[in-house]
């Protein structure tokens, strides 16, 4: 039988609106749609740069949690409340996913609230970061 671990991260919002913050299907991993606000303080930067640094803290905790790591995501959604701000929050994508090179999704609706900037969810697959072949089409 395939395990299935449901994670809370203690959020109020994940019991006012009966979700996880991330569900394990044996090796495979969703983590929810994710902002900057910092578990232990309660509080959210008001910079991109800042949110967007937290918003990966966040999800690396939340995977750590059930065994795997950043290096194990193989496809990202970034919602970015600004088109402007995406410069900044895909340049630090980029440094926290060089060599990794999950598919990705951008986009830039309205969040649930102005205060959040950045918003990432993933996918994972435990056990990804250890055998990733990179192939290059029209080279």
């Amino acid at each position: 039988m395939t395990k299935i671990v449901k994670l809370k991260s203690g959020a109020v919002l994940e019991d006012q609106s009966s979700y996880s913050r991330l569900v394990a299907v044996g090796d495979w991993i969703q983590v929810s749609n994710t902002a900057g606000r910092n578990p232990d303080t309660k509080l959210i930067p008001e910079d991109v740069a800042a949110q967007t640094h937290q918003v990966f803290a966040n999800i690396a905790r939340a995977l750590a949690a059930v065994g795997s790591g950043l290096g194990d995501v193989i496809a990202a959604r970034v919602f970015i409340q600004e088109p402007a701000d995406t410069p900044a929050v895909m340049a630090i994508f980029a440094e926290v996913f060089r060599g990794v090179d999950p598919a990705l999704t951008v986009t830039c609706p309205p969040l649930g609230s102005t205060v959040y900037k950045v918003e990432i969810e993933v996918t994972a697959f435990r056990g990804a970061a250890q055998g990733a072949e990179v192939i290059r089409l029209g080279v």
